[in-house]
């Protein structure tokens, strides 16, 4: 069992309150962390840290900031089982945990990387004898909010660009991981950021709305990046735009793969597996809509289903658990009611079953209908739904046929037919014979319409962590009207 304690100018400490909350192992209904419950008082107390640690940390020299990143890096590495043996949090594999380590630890080498690459330009001037710059600075506080499904990676990506602008931050913990999420926090810690310029707030499950609410509305809070449903990202857009807080929001997804009639249906059928059934289907990437040319609908189906009998999902501590366990047995509870609601409106279950607690065997259904809720919403755990067409052009229509935007993929042996469909796509990231998803700590990702808006990564994180200033210098005399 993990002890919780929020993160506050460098020191462990308890809520003011002493409040603490639970969060159990979806398998075995045990305890497994036990966090402290933020009062609005200790949301306050953190960001005026963030906001005492400011001024150092955004002067730092950028070798410096990058040299404390890149330790971090290494502090991460080095406790990679310690975050493996956190997965009991959210009932995930230990190889997603990894998975997970590995890549937050590229996440943080790419912000090193990034310190020197916050630049501005000279811009000319009509106005005699004034040198004109637009300059890219540290915004300040930045309130970064991380869900739960890739635990490490996605809080890590939620602080590391900020620093790497010179920004400090808060991270508001997920309710169901906040033993991993703390942990991000004591390795930069470790790493000598400094007293205050990480701090990691988590919070009871009933308190998240006005912890949430109260920590964008303080004024030392400049930006606001989020990861998590297109339902609570809305209502976190709303909130910033009432106090005129930028916000950066990564949100659901539906994701389409596309499979024409040329496609390699055995690379696809890899893929297609994978994107739709790895960690449950619990990541924003999964590939949850097959749409198909009817020309090989029937004979990919097939090869599909005979991968996905081999995919078993159970407890993650058993050797033939491969797919692991859902986050809760609500979560199995409401996406078995997505399935019988498209199963009784006709469409044909190819494989899956009926879940048991919080494990799911992968489902794939076939003969799905824009009636049936499957459709459109986002399922978010271990289905996949098969929607046939006649046809590319065909194929894009059902694809863009969504609210969501975020990843999609091609299968096609002409790549050069792939990529000007992918033009067409309404996705933030396409991946032409490759799955849904795929991430790198360098490209820029985002998506479109109900995913979100603004991009993680790379250069495109400066953009929405600094702040954009014209300055001017005046050399020699200047003309007034007056």
């Amino acid at each position: 069992m993990f002890e919780v304690p929020l993160l506050i100018a460098g020191k462990a400490v308890g809520a003011r309150d002493g409040r603490t909350f639970e969060r159990r192992c979806p398998m075995t209904g045990q305890v497994v962390s036990i966090a402290a419950a933020a009062s609005l008082e200790d949301a306050d107390a953190a960001v005026d840290a963030a906001q005492a640690a400011f001024p150092a940390w955004a002067a730092l020299g950028p070798g410096e900031r990058r040299d404390r990143l890149l330790r971090a890096a290494d502090n991460l590495l080095a406790r990679s089982t310690e975050f493996v043996a956190m997965a009991s949090e959210t009932g995930a594999m230990a190889n997603w945990y990894g998975f997970n380590v590995q890549l937050a630890a590229n996440i943080l080498r790419e912000a090193a990387a990034l310190t020197t690459q916050v630049h501005g330009q000279v811009i000319p001037s009509d106005v005699p004898g004034s040198f004109a710059m637009a300059l890219r600075q540290p915004c300040g506080v930045i309130l970064s909010i991380a869900p739960w499904n890739a635990p490490v990676i996605l809080a890590t990506r939620a602080i590391a660009m900020p620093l790497a602008c010179g920004n400090t931050v808060v991270l508001k913990s997920s309710e169901l991981s906040p033993a991993v999420h703390r942990l991000i926090g004591q390795v930069l810690e470790d790493a000598g950021l400094g007293a205050g310029v990480v701090n990691i707030i988590s919070n009871a499950p009933a308190d998240a709305a006005a912890i949430v609410e109260r920590l964008i509305a303080h004024p030392a809070v400049r930006r606001v990046n989020f990861t998590g449903s297109t339902h609570v990202g809305r209502i976190i857009g709303q909130v910033a735009a009432r106090h005129l807080k930028p916000a950066l929001l990564e949100l659901g997804g539906k994701a389409p793969f596309l499979v024409l009639a040329d496609a390699d249906l055995d690379a696809a059928v890899e893929a297609a597996a994978f994107g739709a059934y790895f960690n449950q289907g619990q990541i924003c990437m999964s590939t949850e809509r097959l749409i198909v040319d009817a020309e090989v609908a029937d004979d990919f189906v097939a090869r599909l289903a005979r991968k996905v009998a081999g995919l078993r999902a159970g407890d993650p501590a058993d050797s033939r658990s491969v797919l692991g366990a859902l986050v809760d047995p609500s979560a199995a509870v409401r996406i078995q009611g997505l399935v019988d609601d498209a199963v009784g409106q006709g469409a044909r279950r190819v494989c899956g079953g009926t879940p048991q607690g919080s494990v799911m065997q992968p489902v794939l259904l076939d003969h799905v209908t824009p009636a049936m809720r499957l459709y459109a919403e986002e399922s978010f755990g271990p289905v996949a739904v098969v929607l046939r067409g006649d046809g590319d052009e065909a194929l894009l229509a059902l694809a863009n046929d969504s609210a969501f935007g975020l990843s999609a993929a091609i299968f096609s042996r002409d790549t050069r037919r792939a990529l000007a469909l992918a033009q067409r796509l309404e996705s933030g990231i396409c991946h032409i014979n490759g799955p849904t998803v795929h991430d790198e700590a360098h490209m820029p990702f985002g998506g479109v319409k109900a995913s979100g808006y603004g991009s993680f990564g790379a250069t495109a994180a400066i953009e929405q962590f600094t702040q954009l200033r014209w300055v001017t210098l005046q050399n020699g005399p200047r003309h007034y009207p007056i």
